[in-house]
C-alpha cells in the first residue's frame, strides 16, 4: 500500500470504491441537540452502516489497492471490534481468508459479528496495542498481509471519505467534530476537509481515560500512555499512528477529552430522543457539544459506531438514568412499629415517586426499638422532583440520607 495518499485525487477515488460496501448514511438535523446548545447540529450517522461502523470504508479500500499476491497470502489485523468487522466484511467480498486478533475483553457481539464475516477470530491481551502486537507476530509467522487499523494512509483515505458526504449534504458547515483512537478516521476527515475549506474547524474528540492524541500532540511527538481506562473500548488506543501524526498535528484545530460519565448520560439522551443505539466511543463528538462555547454554527459531529453488546447497554442505561437523577436511592431511619412502612411510602406516592425497591433492616443500631434503616429505590422525572421527594420526606422528620443505588 502506497504512503503518498491523501490527496484530493486519492479521496475521490476512495469515495466511488466505498460506495460498493456503505449504505447511505444521510446527515440527521437534530432538533433536540440544536435548541439545547443552540446551534444547528446535523448527526452523522455512521452508527447505521452495515457492519455498524465507519471501519469498514478504509478496509475495503485498502483491500481494493493489494495486489493478488498480497490478497493470497491472506489479511490479518488487529482491533477491538469495528475495523475486525470492516476487514472481514472487506474480505469476504474479495474472497480472502482473513484473521483478526482482537482483546479478551472485546464484546462478545462484537466478536461474534467477526465471526460471522467468516474471519477467524484469535482473542490475546487485555487492550488493543497487545492484541496488535500478537497480530504482528503472526504476520511475520505465516505471511499474512497486515491492515493496520488506523497507522496506514490507505485505511485513513477511506475513513476520510465520510468528509466527502459530510460537504455534498452541507457544503457551508462550519465544525466537525471527530472521534479519535488511534487517528485514522480523524486523518482522513480532517485532510480533506482542510482541502475542502480551508476555514473549516475540525475538532477531534478523545476519552479522557485514553487522551494518547492529545498528550502527543501537546508534546510535539507522539507519545505512549502507561494505560488507559475508558469504557469507550473502541478508542482505548495508548498510541496513536506515527504516520498519521504530522497530518493531524497540521489539520486538527483542537482536541477536546470527555469524562465516561459524559458519555453515560448522552447515550440515554440519543435513545430517548433520537432512538438510536450509538456505542461509547461514537459518543465522544456529542458529548463534546457542552463544551465548544460556540452559538449559531452548522456542526457535524460523526457517531463513529453503534456496535454495543446488550449487558454493556443495560449497564449504561442504568447508570445513565441514575447520574441524571431519574433513578436514586434514600436511606431513613425509622422507629420499629407497625404502620411506618406504610407511612413513609404514603409520602412518596403522594410526590409520585414509583418504588422500585425496598430494604428493611431492623439491625442497622443494636437498640431496634429507636430505629431500624428503611432504604428507598425509587423513580423519578429527574432532578427537581427527586428533591422534592426528598423535601417531603424531611417535613415529615424521616431525615433521608442519599446513597448509591444498587439496581
Amino acid at each position: 500500500m502506497s504512503d503518498k495518499m491523501l490527496t484530493l485525487q486519492k479521496f475521490e477515488e476512495a469515495s466511488e470504491i466505498v460506495k460498493k460496501v456503505t449504505l447511505e448514511t444521510k446527515l440527521v438535523y437534530s432538533d433536540f441537540l440544536s435548541k439545547k446548545y443552540d446551534n444547528k447540529i446535523f448527526l452523522k450517522p455512521e452508527n447505521m452502516q452495515f457492519t455498524g461502523a465507519y471501519k469498514v470504508r478504509g478496509a475495503y479500500y485498502a483491500m481494493s489497492t493489494l495486489t493478488d499476491e498480497q490478497r493470497g497470502k491472506g489479511v490479518i489485523t488487529a482491533s477491538a471490534g469495528n475495523h475486525a468487522q470492516g476487514v472481514a466484511y472487506a474480505a469476504k467480498c474479495y474472497g480472502v481468508k482473513a484473521t483478526i486478533v482482537m482483546p479478551t475483553t472485546t464484546p462478545l457481539m462484537k466478536v461474534n459479528r467477526t465471526k460471522s464475516y467468516g474471519a477467524e477470530v484469535v482473542l490475546y491481551g487485555d487492550v488493543y496495542d497487545e492484541a496488535c502486537a500478537k497480530a504482528y507476530e503472526l504476520a511475520e509467522e505465516k505471511g499474512y498481509t497486515f491492515i493496520h487499523p488506523f497507522n496506514d494512509l490507505t485505511v485513513a483515505t477511506g475513513q476520510g471519505t465520510i468528509a466527502m458526504e459530510i460537504f455534498k449534504e452541507q457544503p457551508l458547515v462550519d465544525y466537525i467534530l471527530v472521534p479519535i483512537g488511534g487517528g485514522g478516521l480523524a486523518t482522513g476527515v480532517s485532510t480533506l476537509a482542510k482541502l475542502l475549506n480551508p476555514k473549516i474547524k475540525v475538532i477531534g474528540v478523545e476519552p479522557a481515560g485514553a487522551n494518547c492524541m492529545q498528550e502527543s500532540i501537546k508534546a510535539g511527538k507522539v507519545v505512549t500512555l502507561p494505560g488507559v481506562n475508558t469504557i469507550a473500548d473502541g478508542t482505548a488506543v495508548k498510541t496513536p499512528g506515527d504516520k498519521l501524526f504530522p497530518y493531524l498535528q497540521q489539520n486538527l484545530d483542537d482536541i477536546i477529552t470527555v469524562e465516561d460519565e459524559e458519555l453515560v448520560v448522552n447515550f440515554l439522551d440519543m435513545v430517548e430522543n433520537h432512538k438510536m443505539i450509538v456505542e461509547n466511543s461514537g459518543l465522544l463528538t456529542v458529548a463534546a457539544l457542552s463544551k465548544l462555547n460556540v452559538t449559531g454554527k452548522k456542526i457535524v459531529p460523526i457517531l463513529s459506531g453503534g456496535n454495543m453488546d446488550i449487558i454493556t447497554m443495560s449497564s449504561v442505561v442504568q447508570q445513565g438514568l441514575i447520574f441524571r437523577d431519574r433513578i436514586f436511592t434514600v436511606s431513613v431511619l425509622l422507629p420499629d412499629k407497625p404502620g411506618e412502612l406504610h407511612k413513609v411510602s404514603g409520602i412518596v406516592a403522594e410526590q409520585n415517586g414509583n418504588v422500585i425497591k425496598l430494604e428493611h433492616n431492623q439491625f442497622v443500631t443494636t437498640n431496634r426499638n429507636a430505629a431500624v434503616e428503611l432504604r428507598i429505590t425509587m423513580e423519578a422525572f429527574g432532578t427537581d422532583h427527586k428533591k422534592q421527594i426528598i423535601d417531603a420526606l424531611e417535613k415529615e422528620g424521616y431525615r433521608p440520607k442519599l446513597i448509591r443505588p444498587i439496581i
